[in-house]
């Protein structure tokens, strides 16, 4: 360090580092060698502002020299470091990638970092790999093999468009009382009591509750959700059979909606939902009484997210049943207060999908109709269009 770089800096300069030393997020090193330059500007010694930035002299010296062989820009500018190569070429961290995407070894349900390494030390000459070798190529390849996710795969045909667009116009319809739209569905609660009294919250501290709990059985909520109108109905049983759904059935044609001429009913395809659980759980008569007030129009298979009362229900399940309930009777009172303060907020469910933006999006998953190699029957399709 036998040559002394003296630091002048412009009133632009000097404007521009206070600037970046009075707030915004930015690298705690940018952030001392624009202290570092200010000392110095200021006539301060190396080792004064070492001492007083916190850094080491040579930090400083560095800082100064950058400066006055360069600019402003240069003195922040972080240098690039050198460090130890890449372990790995290009094909062995393909091979890498290609391994984590294959099928894991037998007796083993996943990848891991270890198996990885071990591999690559057997495909490829390396004696040895490490385990961050391996976690760091993975990640640069946004990888993570030791996760899966469940999903379901629809098959997109004739039926399930059919079915899709079907739903999707009922919702597009004008409100009519004489023939509301109501969407359907059941889920499951599960009774959980407490064994130890929990624990209220207090200034400073959570409400703490015992990790043991006592199962007290379980019970089925059946949801009912007016699609054009602020209005929803929970009524939980203690099963979902076929009776079940009967009852549900003939309560919303006598007791929800008395005077409608037709209900439109969306629901999925559980077994139980049909009209054969009617005159499984009624007479003959009354079977047919309570199906001819009702319109039932199924989702497509593995497409339950068109059913609007999926949402509802992943509302009650947030606001209402996020905690411990532990019997039957409590979980139908705290479903009723919830019920009722929602209806009377006029709370509803926005629904934004369409037929045609399911035209749009889905359009290449659409089936193609098919075309007859024959003109004349082509001639003769496109007369019996007209």
């Amino acid at each position: 360090m036998n040559v002394r770089y003296r630091v002048e800096l412009s009133q632009t300069e000097r404007a521009e580092l206070l600037q970046l030393l009075s707030g915004g997020k930015h690298a705690a090193r940018k952030l001392k060698r624009a202290q570092i330059l200010l000392a110095a500007d200021g006539g301060g010694g190396d080792a004064a502002i070492a001492r007083s930035v916190g850094v080491g002299k040579s930090t400083v010296y560095r800082t100064k020299r950058r400066f006055v062989l360069g600019n402003l820009e240069a003195a922040l500018r972080e240098e690039p470091r050198p460090g130890a190569g890449r372990k790995l070429s290009g094909k062995e961290e393909a091979l890498l990638v290609a391994t984590a995407c294959s099928r894991p070894p037998a007796g083993r349900a996943r990848w891991t970092l270890e198996l990885l390494a071990g591999e690559l030390v057997r495909l490829t000459e390396h004696a040895n790999v490490s385990r961050e070798t391996v976690r760091r190529r993975l990640a640069e390849n946004h990888l993570k093999p030791w996760r899966k996710d469940m999903w379901c795969i629809p098959q997109v045909d004739a039926e399930y468009v059919a079915r899709m667009e079907d739903v999707l116009d009922l919702y597009a319809d004008e409100p009519d009382p004489k023939r509301p739209v109501v969407c359907f569905d059941e889920s499951p609660a599960q009774l959980i009591g407490e064994v130890r009294q929990p624990i209220a919250a207090a200034p400073g501290r959570p409400a703490r509750y015992d990790c043991e709990y006592r199962r007290n059985g379980t019970a089925n909520l059946f949801v009912f959700l007016d699609a054009h109108r602020p209005w929803r109905k929970v009524k939980v049983t203690e099963s979902r059979a076929a009776v079940d759904f009967a009852a549900c059935m003939r309560d919303l044609i006598d007791v929800h909606f008395p005077k409608a001429d037709r209900i439109r009913v969306v629901l999925d395809n559980l077994s139980t939902h049909s009209a054969a659980a009617l005159y499984r759980a009624f007479p003959a008569d009354e079977a047919r009484r309570v199906l001819r007030r009702l319109e039932f129009h199924y989702v497509p298979k593995h497409a339950s997210w068109l059913n609007m009362v999926e949402i509802e229900i992943g509302v009650l399940a947030g606001q209402c049943l996020d905690r411990r309930i532990e019997s039957i009777e409590q979980l139908t009172t705290e479903i009723a207060v919830w019920e009722r303060q929602r209806n009377a907020a006029g709370a509803r469910i926005k629904w934004m999908f369409t037929t045609e933006k399911a035209r749009a999006k889905m359009g290449r998953a659409y089936p193609q109709p098919r075309v007859s190699s024959d003109p004349r029957q082509r001639v003769k399709t496109s007369v019996q269009r007209y």
